[in-house]
C-alpha cells in the first residue's frame, strides 16, 4: 500500500532536514521537499536539492520564484509603500505567502495529504504559512515538526540528526537566525536579545558601514510607470532588475539598515534588526512621488489604508478578502504614478532631492511667493471665516457659560489625574 504523501516548505538547513526524518518517522510518510528560491542568499539550489534527497524526501522542487515575488507581491507592497510600525517592510511576510502557494500546488501535483513546515511555535511565520495555506485549499491538513518534536536546543537537534543520519555542519553554527529575499534581510537571536546592546557589525552583509561608505554622495533617478520603477538613471530596467541594482547602490552607501522592537503577532516584543537597502529607498521615492502626483483628500486617506495593508500583510492575511480589497484603492492610485524621483545617497542616509511627473498636482503659479503669484488671497478671509465658524459658535458658548475653554485648565482646576 502507498504511503501518504506530505510537502515540506524546505530551505536546507538543520531544521528542515530534520523534519524530513521525523515525518517519515512519526507519521511514516512520504515526503516531497519544495525549495524556494525568493532571492535569498545562497551558493546554488541544487547542492540544496541533494540534501533534500539525501535526507529522505522522494523529490525536490527547486522552484525560481524571484520574477514572480517582483511583480505579484513586491509591487502590491511599493503601491501600499508598505511599513509594518512604520519601519519595516515586511521582508519575511511578503515571502511566505508566495511559498505557501507553490506549497498548496506541489501538494496537489503530488497528491499530498498535508503540508509541512518548519516554524517554531514563537514567531509569525506559522501563522503566515498557515494562514496563507489554510485560505488557498481549507481542506489541506497542515504539520509543524518544530511544534511538536521533544528537541528543545539546537544541540539536542544535532544530536538526533547524527543518529539518523543527517549531515550536521561541522562549524560552529552561527548565534543568529537569519531570513532573507529580494526585499531585505532578518536578523535576530544572539546578543541582539538583548535590546541595550548596539548590533555588531558581523550580523551585516547586505550594508556597509556608513563611516565606510564612500566620502562622496551618490545621485540615483528613479523612474515610475504606474507605480512600478521602470529604470534607473534613464537606463530602462525591469522591476526585479531594479531591485537588485538598488540593493547593491543603497548597501555600498551603508542605507537601509533597522533596529527595532517589534510587536509580533503572537504578542510577543521582539529585537529585530533588518537590512533592506532596495525596500527601503524604493519605498522613500514612491512616497515622494505620490506627493506629487495624488490628490490630497486621496493622499490623507491612503496613510491609513497603508498601516492597514501592513498589519494585514504582517499577520499573514495576504489571501484574505479585506487585503484583496486594499489591494483594489492602492491599485486605483498607482493609475498616473508616471515620473521620476532623485535620490541621494550618502553615509548611510539617503533624501529625496527631486521629483518631476507630466500628472504633478505641484502648480507653480500657486505655490510662488515670488513674481507670477497666482493664488488669490483675498479668498483667505472668507475661508478662514467657514473653517472655523463651529469652533467659534464653541467657544463663545463656552465662555458665556464660564467654562474653561482648554482642557488643560479643565485638568488644573479639577486637581491631579488619578
Amino acid at each position: 500500500m502507498a504511503k501518504e504523501r506530505v510537502v515540506l516548505a524546505y530551505s536546507g538547513g538543520l531544521d528542515t532536514s530534520c523534519c524530513i526524518k521525523w515525518l517519515q518517522e512519526k507519521y511514516d510518510m512520504d515526503v516531497v521537499a519544495v525549495v524556494g528560491d525568493v532571492g535569498q542568499e545562497h551558493d546554488g539550489l541544487e547542492p540544496i536539492r541533494e540534501k533534500a534527497l539525501a535526507a529522505g524526501a522522494i523529490a525536490c522542487e527547486v522552484v525560481d520564484m524571484r520574477q514572480q515575488f517582483a511583480d505579484e507581491y513586491l509591487a502590491k507592497a511599493l503601491a501600499a509603500n508598505a511599513l509594518y510600525e512604520n519601519k519595516y517592510p515586511l521582508v519575511s511576510a511578503l515571502s511566505r505567502p508566495l511559498i505557501s502557494k507553490h506549497l498548496v500546488d506541489g501538494a496537489h501535483k503530488y497528491g499530498a495529504a498535508a503540508i509541512a513546515h518548519g516554524c517554531t511555535g514563537k514567531g509569525n511565520d506559522q501563522v503566515r504559512f498557515e494562514s496563507s495555506i489554510l485560505m488557498l485549499d481549507p481542506s489541506m491538513k497542515i504539520l509543524a515538526p518544530v511544534r511538536e518534536w521533544d528537541l528543545k536546543t539546537r544541540p539536542e537537534e544535532m544530536d538526533w540528526a547524527r543518529e539518523h543520519g543527517i549531515p550536521v555542519p561541522a562549524t560552529k553554527a552561527s548565534p543568529y537566525s537569519i531570513d532573507d529575499n529580494l526585499w531585505g534581510r532578518a536578523i535576530e537571536c544572539g546578543v541582539l536579545e538583548d535590546p541595550w546592546v548596539e548590533p555588531p557589525e558581523d550580523i551585516y552583509t547586505m550594508t556597509t558601514a556608513p563611516q565606510a561608505a564612500p566620502e562622496e554622495p551618490e545621485y540615483v533617478a528613479v523612474g515610475f510607470e504606474r507605480g512600478i520603477p521602470t529604470g534607473l538613471n534613464g537606463e530602462r530596467r525591469g522591476f526585479l532588475a531594479v531591485i537588485e541594482a538598488m540593493n547593491q547602490i543603497a548597501g555600498r552607501n551603508g542605507f537601509g539598515r533597522i533596529d527595532m522592537i517589534e510587536n509580533r503577532l503572537v504578542g510577543v516584543k521582539s529585537r529585530e534588526c533588518y537590512e533592506c537597502p532596495a525596500g527601503l529607498a524604493l519605498v522613500l521615492a514612491h512616497k515622494a512621488l505620490e506627493d506629487l502626483v495624488l490628490e490630497r483628500e486621496v493622499l490623507h486617506y491612503k496613510l491609513s489604508i497603508e498601516q492597514s495593508w501592513a498589519n494585514a500583510v504582517y499577520n499573514g492575511q495576504w489571501f484574505s478578502p479585506l487585503k484583496e480589497a486594499l489591494d483594489a484603492f492602492c491599485a486605483s492610485t498607482q493609475r498616473c504614478l508616471y515620473g521620476t524621483v532623485r535620490l541621494k545617497f550618502y553615509k548611510g542616509s539617503c533624501t529625496v532631492v527631486g521629483r518631476t511627473s507630466a500628472y504633478s498636482l505641484y502648480d507653480h503659479g500657486l505655490a510662488t511667493y515670488d513674481a507670477g503669484d497666482s493664488f488669490d488671497h483675498h479668498a483667505a478671509e472668507g475661508f478662514i471665516q467657514l473653517q472655523t465658524l463651529s469652533a467659534k459658535v464653541w467657544a463663545e458658548n463656552r465662555r458665556d457659560q464660564g467654562a474653561p475653554a482648554e482642557l488643560f485648565d479643565a485638568q488644573r482646576s479639577a486637581g491631579p489625574l488619578s
